[in-house]
Parts: structure tokens; C-alpha cells; sequence
């Protein structure tokens, strides 16, 4: 029995633009372990955004297959999709994805308004996890009035909510000045130590002064260290 928390095997994943083929994935396959903070690394367009929207059920693969925590994703219909990214999952977003005419507080709780949660205990938590982000002078401010940094602390302390053990991350830091950047980081590997599973897809290296693991993706396929660098030199 494998002791991975996440499994992918033999993953393809094929666009069809026009007459023309695109292969996003190209027989990708990789084991992480639990509690592991493992980033993927690649350029735009290697294919990064793609894998992670897959572990994330947001996207379906031509073929292959995706396990987490034992349980085949590739498989589940959309209620079954819907109860695996409520339960096991929370999605960090480039753009912060934050609800404009909503406090921190309420969007940090929104979530748990479809597992039937109380809002007297959405307030709690969502207070909770302000404080865990830094944040607990900030609850009443919607996102037009907080930085850029302090919109992505909102957004992990959204993606935190239902305490999931899998937190996926697509370019986090991308739209962040580099001390927020270092932020978000910290709080990660924080995350990443009290037992949460952290995959991030990025280009930013770094990300790996706080990851635990990390995979390579170029067009679609996994590449080793050495490969990755010199394709990263010859483009640069």
C-alpha cells in the first residue's frame, strides 16, 4: 500500500485547437507524500496550472489517473467533485479571487455557508484564521481596502476554513511585491509543519527555500533539476 497522499499515474491531458493537438500533460506521473510542501516548478505554459487544477478536480484528464488521501479523482462525478474540494481541499489563487463587496470576515466564512455552518461560528473561525494570518486589525475591511499581500493572507485563510488537509497554491506570490511574497512563503511552510499537504505551482525559485520537495514541468513532462535549469538559461 502506498504511502503517498497524492498519486498521479500515466496523466495525459490533450486540447484540441482547431486542427491542431495541444499536449498540456504528457504522461506525467508522481507520488507526494503527506504533510510534504512540494512546488511545482515551471514556465507559463509547461503545464504547471494544469496538474494542479486536476489534483484540485477542476479539470479532467484525456487519460490516466489522480489518487488523494485514496480516492480517485478522476472518477468522481460533479456532487462527488463538489464534497471532495469542500472536505480535503483549499485553493489559493494568483488574483486572490476575493468577493469586492464582502468584509474579510465574511469572505473567509463564506464557504462554510454550504456546509450548513452557523454564522455566529463562520464569525468565529473566520477570526480565528485572521489571527493565524496576521491579520485580526483587518476582519471588517473588504479587499478594496487591504493590500495586495494582505488580500492573498485573506485568501489562505479562506482556503483554510474547513481545515483541509490538501492546500493547493497557482502562483501565490505572483502578483505580490517581494516582502508580501515572503510572507505568504512563511505562512506555507508554517502550514506545511502543522500537517497540511502544500503543492504550489510556480516559476518564482524562491519558493523553494521553504518547500520540502520539488518537480520540474517543461512542456508537459517532468524534467530533472539539471534539465530544468539549462532550459531555464537557454531561454533567459
Amino acid at each position: 500500500m502506498s504511502d503517498s497522499f497524492v498519486s498521479v499515474r500515466d496523466l495525459f491531458k490533450t486540447y484540441k485547437m482547431g486542427s491542431t493537438e495541444v499536449h498540456a500533460l504528457n504522461g506525467v506521473s508522481l507520488e507526494i507524500e503527506p504533510a510534504t510542501f512540494t512546488v511545482l516548478m515551471g514556465p507559463s505554459g509547461s503545464g504547471k496550472s494544469t496538474l494542479l487544477n486536476m489534483i484540485g478536480g477542476l479539470d479532467w484528464p484525456t487519460s490516466g489517473s489522480i489518487l488523494v488521501d485514496g480516492e480517485q479523482i478522476d472518477r468522481m462525478d460533479e456532487n462527488q467533485l463538489a464534497n471532495y474540494r469542500r472536505n480535503k481541499l483549499g485553493f489559493i489563487f494568483q488574483t486572490f479571487n476575493l468577493i469586492s463587496t464582502m468584509t474579510a470576515e465574511a469572505n473567509i466564512g463564506f464557504p462554510l455557508r454550504f456546509s450548513g455552518v452557523k454564522k455566529s461560528q463562520r464569525v468565529e473561525r473566520a477570526k480565528e484564521l485572521m489571527t493565524q494570518v496576521g491579520l485580526e486589525d483587518r476582519i471588517g475591511h473588504k479587499p478594496t481596502e487591504l493590500s495586495g499581500g494582505q488580500q492573498q493572507r485573506v485568501a489562505v485563510a479562506r482556503a483554510l476554513v474547513n481545515d483541509p488537509p490538501l492546500i493547493l497554491a497557482d502562483e501565490p506570490t505572483g502578483n505580490l511585491d517581494t516582502q508580501s511574497g515572503i510572507v505568504i512563503m512563511q505562512l506555507l511552510e508554517q502550514l506545511c509543519k502543522s500537517g497540511k499537504t502544500i503543492i504550489v505551482a510556480s516559476h518564482d525559485p524562491r519558493m523553494l527555500n521553504y518547500a520540502t520537495h520539488r518537480i520540474n514541468l517543461l512542456d508537459g513532462q517532468l524534467v530533472t533539476d539539471a534539465q530544468y535549469e539549462e532550459s531555464i538559461q537557454r531561454v533567459g
